[in-house]
């Protein structure tokens, strides 16, 4: 079975050039590049077959891409001019790629015929804003579209009318994806929704993403338990790609409602711009994935879908493309993949590299054992037409001293530009005759109106002026304009630089924080001072925003997701250093040297036999002296006991004696039991 690509360029931002592979054999890829022309290419041999300008290419650029399925639109109704067109194309049925749905930013559909090289049909009516997305329905061959109104349309492509029109979402649908029956529609904006395309009503939800879905694909065709009944959609695999993410989730149509988060992941270098796979067509045949990420790398994943996956896959092998650096530069620069798609035998690839207005197609056979590949290619020739696209002409007007010409940015800055004849010349007289002539780097260098190098009185640098080239980068969108104001590192020019700038700009450059928050960690640590600076200076402003939340949101999301991660990096980051201060108190207890112990001088004291004999007889003596004085303590206090005990018995007998004689004095004696009666 052919790969299912994903041609479409749906959502994301900064905008890329829209590209599509033709279905069944992959012999021709459309591709719309930055002037809106849209061209078709062979494949296999690299050619242009056709070559369409639209009318309104300049004011509405092509959006998205899609291929219509060979043979996969119905017999035209009998109704007025269909049937000559219909039999005209008799010839070209079948197999024969022919249509192409192409969507642009004002809301229109345009098909495009192929085989005629001409505009078959336009599609008004349905959109009001930028189209996002467009799939064809693989038997039927009507024509889905979403735009950034919200809104979902199902469209006629025999009639060229709207067949039914639903909202999507509470914000913009950015992607689309039939089922494999066709019985089912998948959308998503923020939240993934599977739609039941006979009713137009929800079937399921998923969440997991911060930011925009950009591509939807189903990843199988059949469930894994194929013993148990199949209703066309439960069991079955889809994938999910968002914009600015370098995850993408692979989520599970279940049965029950309670499972909606993504069951697997696959992690890449960068976000995502096109994908590839190979549908799996049973439980045992593993998923074959290619992806194209915006730093031009192609990563490709293998892996059977068989459950839940805690961890993030890696991929399988990694490809780029540089130059051999031996012509006229030393240093190898690297050239981007555009797109790649599997070929039929799903042991090969078609590789899309270069610039999109000439891109090199090539077959390239994955046989490598290693996990990274480079490939080396000569282009050139084909580099050299995009080099001379972006060199820009400008010319500088040459204006008298006295006139002032204002620069686009905060009211009330202006720049008087000097010619650069006279610049030239009070250099040339400044020189003197011993002088060494600059050079070229030193002249333009000198040349340059470069604000961060005017200084103040104080010594530092305009903060006036950096806002006005922060506020002229982010209307431009220049990204050399904006590294050079955002890589600042004194807090005080910052924090001026934003109380300077106006508030109609605090927005944009927090999305501009934002992205690039998301990038390296190095960078998000100095766009952390900006946000700072932002929310204190800027939050009386923002908090009278009422569509702050969802402006913000994926600001929020990412500072969640990053104090999530806190905790378990400060747990990590106390045994690390526990272990890191162990390991080096060790080395240094194995780099001590061994202290010899042993004494270099010993002193010991003379003595003489006799006294030592005279001290042993002085211990005997002591000795039996104790002895006896313990015998004679023991004696005396025994005496002591008996004379104690002589003197109690004394005291009794005294005691009783003085009783007896004062009974006799107060005439009581003992009388007889017989005269006590007769008393009685």
């Amino acid at each position: 079975m052919a790969a299912a690509g994903a041609g479409a360029a749906c959502g994301g931002d900064p905008p890329r050039a829209p590209c599509a592979f033709s279905p069944g054999g992959r012999r021709s890829l459309a591709l719309c590049g930055p002037d809106g022309r849209l061209r078709v290419w062979e494949t296999p041999s690299s050619r242009l077959q056709h070559e369409y300008v639209p009318s309104a290419h300049l004011s509405a650029a092509c959006t998205c891409l899609a291929w219509a399925p060979p043979g996969g639109r119905q017999p035209p109704s009998k109704e007025g001019p269909q049937r000559k067109k219909r039999k005209s194309e008799a010839a070209e049925a079948g197999e024969q790629v022919d249509l192409l749905a192409i969507g642009t930013a004002v809301g229109s559909i345009l098909l495009y015929s192929t085989v005629k090289g001409e505009l078959q049909s336009k599609l008004d009516g349905g959109h009001d804003n930028k189209i996002n997305c467009v799939r064809w329905h693989q038997d039927n061959g009507c024509l889905y579209s979403c735009s950034e109104d919200k809104h979902i349309v199902e469209w006629n492509t025999q009639t060229y009318k709207v067949k039914c029109k639903w909202k999507g979402d509470n914000s913009s649908v950015s992607s689309l994806c039939l089922s494999p029956d066709g019985k089912m529609l998948l959308s998503a904006g923020r939240t993934i929704k599977l739609w039941d395309l006979e009713t137009k009503e929800i079937y399921r939800n998923f969440t997991g993403h911060a930011t925009a879905v950009s591509m939807l694909m189903f990843t199988t065709v059949r469930p894994p338990n194929e013993n148990q009944p199949f209703d066309g959609i439960t069991g079955l695999y889809f994938l999910s790609a968002a914009t600015r993410d370098r995850l993408l989730s692979v989520w599970q149509i279940r049965s029950d409602r309670k499972e909606k988060n993504a069951v697997m992941s696959f992690t890449v270098s960068e976000e995502p711009i096109f994908i590839d796979l190979t549908v799996s067509e049973s439980k045992e045949e593993p998923v074959k994935l290619a992806v194209v990420c915006r730093d031009g790398q192609l990563h490709l994943f293998e892996h059977i879908l068989n459950g839940y996956c805690k961890k993030p896959l890696t991929s399988n092998y990694t490809i780029q493309i540089a130059t051999s650096g031996k012509d006229s530069d030393s240093t190898p620069k690297p050239v981007p993949i555009l797109a790649a798609s599997f070929c039929s035998d799903k042991q090969s690839l078609w590789l899309v590299y270069g610039n999109t207005l000439q891109p090199i197609i090539e077959r390239v056979s994955l046989n490598s054992t290693e996990s990274h590949i480079c490939l080396i290619r000569d282009i050139q020739k084909t580099m050299a037409l995009q080099t001379e696209m972006s060199v820009t002409k400008i010319k500088t007007p040459v204006v008298n001293k006295e006139a002032k010409v204002l620069v686009p940015g905060i009211p009330g800055h202006s720049a008087t530009i000097k010619s650069q004849s006279s610049g030239m010349q009070k250099m040339e007289s400044k020189r003197k005759p011993g002088d060494k002539e600059d050079s070229i780097e030193d002249r333009l260098g000198a040349m340059d109106i470069d604000t961060v190098k005017i200084k103040t009185k104080g010594g530092l640098p305009q903060t006036d002026s950096f806002a006005v080239l922060l506020v002229q980068g982010l209307e431009s969108n220049d990204p050399v304009i904006l590294n050079k104001v955002l890589q600042t590192r004194k807090d005080g020019l910052i924090k001026n630089t934003v109380a300077r700038m106006p508030v109609h700009a605090v927005i944009p450059l927090l999305h501009e924080i934002t992205k690039r928050l998301q990038g390296h960690p190095y960078s998000a640590l100095q766009m952390v001072r900006w946000l700072k600076s932002v929310f204190t200076i800027h939050a009386s402003y923002l908090s009278t925003l009422p569509d702050l939340v969802p402006q913000l949101g994926m600001l929020y999301q990412l500072m969640e997701s990053r104090v999530k991660t806190l905790q378990k990096l400060s747990r990590l980051h106390g045994k690390l250093y526990l272990t890191i201060t162990q390991v080096a108190a060790l080395e240094k207890l194995q780099d001590v040297t061994d202290v010899n112990q042993t004494a270099k001088l010993v002193y010991e004291e003379e003595s003489s036999e006799d006294g030592s004999e005279d001290e042993m007889i002085a211990d005997k003596d002591s000795d039996e002296n104790w002895d006896e004085d313990e015998a004679k303590g023991e004696q005396s206090d025994d005496e002591a006991k008996g004379e104690q005990s002589d003197d109690e018995e004394k005291e009794e007998q005294s005691d009783e004696q003085q009783m007896a004689v004062e009974k006799e004095i107060n005439g009581e004696s003992d009388l007889d039991p017989e005269n006590e009666s007769e008393e009685e």
